[in-house]
């Protein structure tokens, strides 16, 4: 017969075990957060990564041991693993005081291949010389599909521009998303198969169709109707580059883009609404149906991007 003896012995040890690793688990808290888990192909992901340091002592973190100190795991729902586009990379180190939180947004899109439709599982990897081991955050789930056509064009990048003579595909697409509709534009090299953007453009009423128009230099004008009579213009260079954005209210009738006698677009029928004037007003309900901006460039950045050297700071 089993001695009652050791088997309360193995019981504490069991016991012991849990609770050192659920305290060398509770030495480094990591979280992610998504603003939404559905997205088009090649837009840009923007996941949010915070570190809290609960080891009650500053916490060196740096690549060693072959590890790079911060990391992500991306694998596939049914378990692929998705490598990064360049392992190549280097973490600048850092020294995590007791009880600091950093936190940095970081794009995917560059990182990894994750273009394909399908689920993927996301988890940020932290790891931590001084402790011999990863902190790994809960994983999230998010989900790639693709937006539906309704404008697509190939033009040539004109002389004087970067990329002249190169061929470019231009597609304005709308997505669904559970509480809008937005409207996207991705912009690719139709021989290369780069995808030089796919920006989300903002809100698009439903009952709105964009006015669509390039001008002599192929560049994309967008005229977006965003809330009852608010309309939003985008200027578009044919290498992803955000040139234009502004807001307009309409006048009487639906605002129209037309070329003027300079070639260059216009918006008619609409009053521009000055950022600056909008800004000192206090926020009303209505203003959250207003697109939100793009990403900057520090997020916005091509697929081909080699990783940001440092990936987190205060």
């Amino acid at each position: 017969m089993f001695p009652i003896r050791q088997f309360f012995k193995g019981i504490l040890l069991v016991l012991a075990f849990a609770g050192l690793s659920q305290s060398a688990i509770a030495q480094l808290q990591v979280d992610i957060s998504l603003k939404r888990t559905l997205y088009i192909s090649y837009e840009p992901i923007l996941i949010n990564v915070s570190l809290t340091n609960l080891s009650g002592n500053p916490l060196p973190l740096s690549d060693a041991n072959g590890n790079h100190w911060f990391g992500f795991q991306i694998e596939t729902l049914d378990g692929r693993p998705i490598a990064p586009r360049s392992s190549n990379y280097s973490n600048e180190p850092l020294v995590l005081a007791a009880g600091q939180k950093l936190s940095r947004t970081v794009n995917l899109t560059p990182l990894f291949p994750i273009g394909e439709f399908g689920g993927y599982r996301v988890q940020a990897a932290i790891y931590a010389a001084s402790l011999k081991r990863f902190f790994n955050s809960p994983a999230l789930n998010i989900e790639i599909t693709d937006g539906r056509p309704i404008f697509q064009k190939t033009v040539g990048v004109p002389e004087g521009m970067l990329g002249a003579g190169e061929i470019r595909n231009i597609t304005i697409l709308t997505h669904r998303l559970p509480n809008s509709t937005q409207l996207y534009v991705r912009i690719e090299n139709a021989k290369g198969g780069k995808v030089y953007c796919t920006h989300r453009l903002g809100r698009l009423v439903s009952y709105g169709i964009p006015e669509i128009l390039l001008d002599k230099k192929n560049q994309i004008h967008v005229l977006q109707n965003v809330a009852p009579k608010a309309f939003l213009y985008s200027q578009i260079g044919l290498n992803g580059e955000v040139l234009v954005r502004k807001t307009y209210n309409q006048i009487v009738k639906r605002p129209i883009l037309r070329e003027g006698p300079d070639g260059k677009i216009q918006v008619i029928g609409a009053q521009e609404i000055d950022p600056k004037a909008q800004a000192a007003k206090p926020p009303v309900p209505s203003l959250s149906d207003r697109p939100i901006s793009l990403p900057d460039s520090a997020t916005d950045a091509p697929s081909d991007e080699d990783r940001p050297r440092q990936l987190l700071s205060e």
